[in-house]
């Protein structure tokens, strides 16, 4: 069976990037005893990792490179935002521990959409955060081994995402 549209899609790989000294820096490892479990066209992977992987079949390798424009896109220095400090507390107090620089934080938008913010500094009255993706501006190169490709079920097409082992257990 070939990787397509609505097929759950099982692979290990290694994820590296080219550091600032043009030295290749390893990212990520997902291994064969806990793969990556998705849905082919419903993902969230930048479009340009599912169209290599378009037409393998168990057993497949893949190595290829995205670069940061189809990957996470440019660095966006206005992405870069004060907020503030007030907004940290919980229980009408701060977590200090949560305010450390570097830090990677869940928070949500206006809009009600999910984003992971970096604390980049703490002052007295704000917080300075970067919402740019970790992975912004870097050009992403995999290597990895197709595990498995089955038909999606209809109610994971109907969730969006991948039930059992390598998904959600609901």
């Amino acid at each position: 069976m070939q990787i397509t549209n609505e097929k759950v899609v099982t692979l290990m790989y290694e994820l590296t990037v080219t550091d600032a000294d043009g030295e290749k820096e390893l990212i990520e490892t997902v291994e064969q005893e806990d793969p990556m479990a998705f849905i082919q066209g419903m993902s969230g992977l930048p479009e340009a990792f599912e169209e290599n992987i378009e037409g393998l079949s168990v057993g497949d390798t893949f190595e290829f490179s995205i670069p940061a424009e189809d990957g996470y896109g440019e660095y966006d220095p206005t992405a870069i935002v004060e907020l503030p400090k007030d907004i940290f507390k919980v229980d009408g107090e701060y977590v200090e521990e949560m305010l450390e620089v570097g830090n990677y934080l869940p928070m949500t938008d206006d809009g009600g959409n999910q984003l992971n913010g970096r604390v980049l500094a703490v002052e007295a009255e704000f917080v300075r955060m970067d919402f740019n993706h970790p992975l912004a501006d870097k050009e992403m190169f995999f290597k990895g081994t197709i595990l498995d490709v089955r038909d999606a079920t209809q109610s994971e097409i109907e969730h969006g995402h991948v039930h059992g082992a390598g998904g959600v257990q609901h």
